[in-house]
């Protein structure tokens, strides 16, 4: 298996792909973009690693919650956007070896087995993947923000890439 990238996935305003705008294509350009990362990656991931700009902790936290629900994290938005679903399943295999090569790298990590997926991972994931059917793992930044900290996390979890995910 050849090597997955590694993406940059925006998620626009709140549940901006999933409402009425003026003008109508205020957002089409993104939505667009995202509907071809299937097709940019060039193969079907066995799990989606998300590293969620809306979720900081003092260490690495893993989600490891096999059915994640939604966290409707965004406010005063139209009610039809707090029914929206996404029931992309979790995957605590991956979550485990995550912490392992985590681990192997001196990381500090820990689960988190109820969290749920934030509108930063479930509003772009349901426009790129909207048959829900590829497992995901989120992963918290660090609240450090040190970017050479965040550097250093995703050389851990380069490895990864390899195994299709």
């Amino acid at each position: 298996m050849s090597r997955l990238p590694t993406l940059f996935i925006p998620h626009g305003g709140g549940p901006c792909f999933f409402m009425d705008w003026d003008p109508p294509d205020t957002w089409d350009r993104m939505a667009e973009y995202l509907r071809r990362v299937p097709n940019d990656v060039g193969t079907r991931p066995k799990a989606l690693v998300v590293i969620s700009g809306h979720w900081e902790e003092k260490v690495a936290t893993i989600q490891n919650n096999p059915a994640p629900p939604l966290l409707y994290d965004y406010y005063g938005f139209p009610e039809s956007t707090y029914q929206l679903t996404f029931p992309a399943p979790g995957a605590p295999n991956v979550s485990e070896r995550v912490a392992e090569l985590l681990g192997a790298a001196g990381i500090a990590w820990k689960y988190d087995h109820l969290r749920g997926f934030d509108h930063g991972v479930f509003i772009p994931l349901k426009v790129a993947f909207p048959q829900a059917d590829v497992p995901i793992v989120q992963i918290s930044l660090l609240a450090s923000m040190d970017p050479a900290e965040h550097i250093r996390l995703g050389r851990a979890l380069a490895p990864l890439r390899m195994k299709g995910y």
